[in-house]
């Protein structure tokens, strides 16, 4: 079975309901107790990508907004606050535990323009070649619809692609995929191992996420799918406890595992 100790090469993805509090706020012990994780494997040799949300709503906050703005330009507003303000926080706390950091803002024309795809996937192995550890989000101050990824799980998945990683861990506000809504059905149960995505699983997997993201499991899905094409493994677990890296690293499952269906053929 999958389990990090195969793989060199993670994107870990964190979404805004895991870094930041119902008001917008940073989660400063959330964001700490990750980041010491991320640290901990990226000095066991793993090559550690981290994809953040949060940034629209981090600056909406700090900029008094009332709440998520909705109108275009105050939303790239709000991101060109918020991403410093997050960049600030990352960069210091890595610094603790002496990990250099580095900004990659992407649009879609970045992976889908093959010169710039090629760029893109150079300067993550040059970053990754020299230790430092990439922190992406879309480039939310100039994108548009047109040239959006959308959600950040879909990006995550494309990053996953581009930087050729050998895991995505998605971190959410629940365990996993359950059978059913575990909000709503104190029975439903936690699928722990998905082999294929098809439309059972589309209809269980329901809408949107929480007010201040703009995910949910449907768009962890959209991401399954673009890693299966790439044979690229995925699990979703709870971004509260992000020590689960350590089970997954142990060769632990954890949430619940994307598998490709034709991953153990292509790798053995």
């Amino acid at each position: 079975m999958m389990n990090l100790s195969q793989a060199r090469r993670i994107v870990v993805k964190v979404g805004t309901s895991t870094l930041t509090y119902p008001t917008g706020k940073l989660n400063i012990r959330g964001i700490e107790r990750l980041v010491r994780c991320i640290a901990d494997l990226h000095n066991r040799g793993y090559e550690m990508v981290l994809v953040s949300s949060g940034a629209i709503a981090v600056g909406a906050a700090k900029m008094r907004l009332p709440e998520r703005p909705q109108e275009l330009r105050m939303k790239q507003a709000a991101a060109a606050v918020g991403q410093c303000e997050l960049m600030h926080v990352y960069d210091k706390i890595f610094a603790e535990y002496g990990i250099n950091t580095a900004q990659i803002l992407l649009t879609t024309e970045d992976t889908e323009d093959e010169t710039r795809r090629h760029n893109v996937h150079n300067t993550f192995d040059a970053l990754l070649e020299t230790k430092s550890l990439p922190i992406v989000n879309e480039n939310d101050t100039v994108a548009v619809e047109e040239i959006e990824f959308g959600d950040n799980d879909s990006l995550a998945a494309v990053v996953s692609r581009v930087s050729n990683a050998d895991l995505l861990v998605i971190f959410t506000d629940m365990d996993g995929l359950f059978d059913d809504n575990p909000r709503e059905n104190p029975e439903a149960r936690l699928i722990p191992v998905v082999h294929e995505i098809n439309d059972d699983l589309r209809a269980i997997a329901g809408g949107a996420g929480t007010a201040n993201g703009t995910g949910g499991m449907i768009t962890k899905l959209h991401a399954a799918e673009l890693c299966n094409e790439k044979n690229i493994p995925m699990f979703v677990v709870n971004g509260a406890k992000p020590e689960i890296l350590y089970d997954l690293a142990d060769g632990r499952l954890a949430g619940t595992l994307f598998l490709p269906p034709n991953y153990d053929s292509a790798r053995s």
